[in-house]
């Protein structure tokens, strides 16, 4: 799987995810995500990527053009790159331990099912309890509308991934 992660806002973009990646491979998926943040009127300064063989010099020629430094993490400096590292381990446990996945294509649909969960639901307790495509909700502080919240559940991927909304 290939993701990338805005450090400020914890938005995740899931690229792809493939059994046997290649170079070529890669470098489609930097087009594509070359492509995803001009649509959507973004652009970013840099990327931390490690220094695995997959990504090939076309990888990093592809973003350069762009205007994307791409810096090379630390050998052996985990922090420098914990943003990713602990969404790779909240996607694993949240989802991947609790999932059978049958194949590329249903690997796919739950991991973009991920994404949007993710993105618009799951609250980060790191920034506020912000979501990163939605602002932060006004504060309860009267007594009175605490007793009368009335909050629904959801449930996604087949009640794996749960939503709680209050009710309008």
């Amino acid at each position: 799987m290939l993701a990338v992660i805005e450090h400020a806002s914890r938005r995740i973009r899931i690229l792809g995810a493939t059994a046997h990646p290649t170079a070529s491979w890669a470098a489609q998926a930097a087009k594509n995500l070359v492509m995803d943040l001009e649509d959507a009127g973004s652009w970013a300064r840099f990327l931390i990527r490690d220094w695995d063989g997959k990504f090939p010099a076309l990888f990093d020629t592809v973003l350069t053009e762009t205007g994307i430094k791409v810096v090379l993490s630390g050998v052996q400096m985990p922090r420098m790159n914990s943003i990713m590292e602990r969404w790779g381990q909240t996607c694993r446990r949240e989802l991947l331990d609790r999932t059978l996945i049958w194949n590329q294509r249903h690997l796919l649909r739950a991991l973009r099912e991920f994404e949007q969960f993710y993105n618009s639901h799951r609250p980060h307790q790191g920034i506020a309890n912000a979501r990163p495509l939605r602002p932060l909700p006004v504060p309860v502080t009267d007594p009175e509308q605490l007793e009368a919240i009335d909050i629904r559940r959801r449930d996604r991927l087949g009640g794996i991934l749960h939503e709680y909304q209050r009710a309008a």
